[in-house]
């Protein structure tokens, strides 16, 4: 081997890295393998407002009239197009309480139901996935695990490829092997096989992450590297998609003025947008991207970035304001949208959410592979860590340290802690070990 104190401290890197991540892994990789099917998780979660009579449909504003009849004292904050003839449309209210309400309204203008927004099982399995139900601290750890896990699979590169090459276990397992060699062929081949999709996305993931999105964020603003707005939230309360799903503060119904919200709810079902598709009146609060002052706004909300299109009415005329599409972002913004709709399964339909359906199953059936060998490998009652090494870190080994803690600030810090701990435990360690023939001489 070229170099096995070297190989050793990564191994060494990769196992302690590993055995950090692996519960979490295990969390995430599943939250996320059911939120992959968010769209269809949310129809059948609405299958009772979809496929109903189309006849005799009544407008918009009736519809509108209907839910504040029944939600009195609460806010309207936007109009979702039904997305085929004959479902409910739904209209987001912000009730006296300052919680939000999904009210769905028949074409016929009949209250049939309503939906807590925070208690859908999207929203909830977003939270888990994003914040571990943490809130922010546990923000903060997704994004510690996720910086680790970059780690981790980084370091199971270096150790996966042979010395010397050879393709049978490196390219596919040798059935041929039985116990512990048979399972480190399927680990070393399974986690080869899922790297770069696992690593494009833990990469797309970060830019809705508190520290990693408020360093971006910063970039963005202050050193004036990108023109034009966010389009997505960070942290704990943006969502997992950046699109805020929180109540707030509830402020009293301003009379409408100019025209009505069914003229304006024409006016978006003429654009064809991607569903959900929403109208939004002057005064409601944007669910993502810069205040439209006031201004009524037509947009998609579309897990498929790249379809999302907003544009602007004046609510006294109904003319068009302005509008803004994919196209309108920054090259860098355009990225970072596909990275989140294919984070999110919705870049191209099925056959994406397929993909990250099977790449989240290989991740835990690595994790789980890596686990069994280390529960085989190592002695009865002890960690069975691999031996460290006693010698200075080589350029290249510091060089990509220092790169990876400055990409990844949380692994810089945390490196940082488990450094000083380390040093802290080796003096504690030796002034121990040096009091031991004083105490014993005496």
């Amino acid at each position: 081997m070229a170099d096995t104190a070297l190989y050793r401290r990564v191994w060494r890197w990769h196992f302690h890295a590993g055995l950090f991540v692996l519960p979490f892994i295990l969390i995430l990789a599943a939250t996320g393998a059911i939120y992959l099917f968010k769209p269809q998780i949310d129809r059948w979660e609405e299958s009772a407002f979809r496929g109903l009579p189309a006849q005799d449909a009544v407008s918009a504003d009736a519809q509108l009239d209907a839910a504040m009849a029944a939600y009195p004292g609460s806010r309207f904050n936007h109009y979702r197009l039904p997305e085929n003839p004959g479902d409910a449309a739904m209209l987001q209210l912000a009730l006296p309480s300052g919680q939000l309400a999904e009210v769905y309204v028949s074409p016929q203008g009949e209250v049939l139901g309503a939906l807590d927004p925070e208690a859908r099982i999207s929203a909830t399995v977003s939270r888990i996935h994003g914040t571990l139900l943490l809130g922010d601290w546990g923000d903060a750890l997704v994004e510690l695990v996720a910086s680790w896990t970059i780690v981790m699979i980084l370091s199971g590169l270096y150790l996966w490829w042979p010395r010397p090459f050879r393709a049978a276990g490196t390219f596919w397992p040798r059935p041929s092997l039985r116990g512990r060699p048979l399972l480190r062929d399927f680990h070393r081949v399974t986690g080869f096989s899922i790297s770069g999709l696992v690593l494009v996305m833990l990469a797309s993931g970060l830019p809705w992450a508190s520290v990693w999105g408020s360093g971006f964020k910063w970039a963005r603003i202050e050193l004036g590297l990108i023109e034009g707005p966010q389009e997505w939230k960070i942290g704990a309360g943006g969502g997992h998609s950046g699109h805020a799903h929180g109540a707030m503060a509830h402020t009293p119904e301003q009379p409408p003025e100019g025209l009505p919200l069914s003229a304006f709810v024409a006016r978006a079902e003429r654009e064809n947008l991607a569903f959900p598709a929403l109208v939004l009146p002057p005064h409601a609060p944007q669910l993502f991207g810069p205040p439209t002052g006031n201004k009524w706004t037509a947009k998609s909300q579309a897990q498929n970035r790249p379809l999302v299109r907003s544009v602007t009415y004046d609510p006294l005329t109904g003319a068009e304001t302005g509008r803004r599409g994919f196209a309108d972002q920054h090259p860098i913004d355009r990225a970072v949208n596909y990275g989140i709709a294919w984070h999110e399964g919705q870049l191209f339909g099925l056959a994406n959410q397929l993909l990250g359906l099977a790449t989240a199953l290989a991740l835990i059936a690595v994790s789980a592979l890596g686990a069994a060998m280390w529960w085989k490998r190592r002695p009865r009652g002890e960690l069975g860590a691999p031996a460290g090494d006693e010698r200075p870190l080589g350029p290249r080994l510091w060089f990509a340290i220092a790169a990876l803690a400055i990409l990844l600030p949380l692994f810089g810090l945390s490196l940082l802690a488990v450094l000083a701990a380390e040093f802290l435990w080796a003096r504690l360690r030796g002034a121990m070990q040096r009091s031991e023939p004083q105490s014993s001489h005496q």
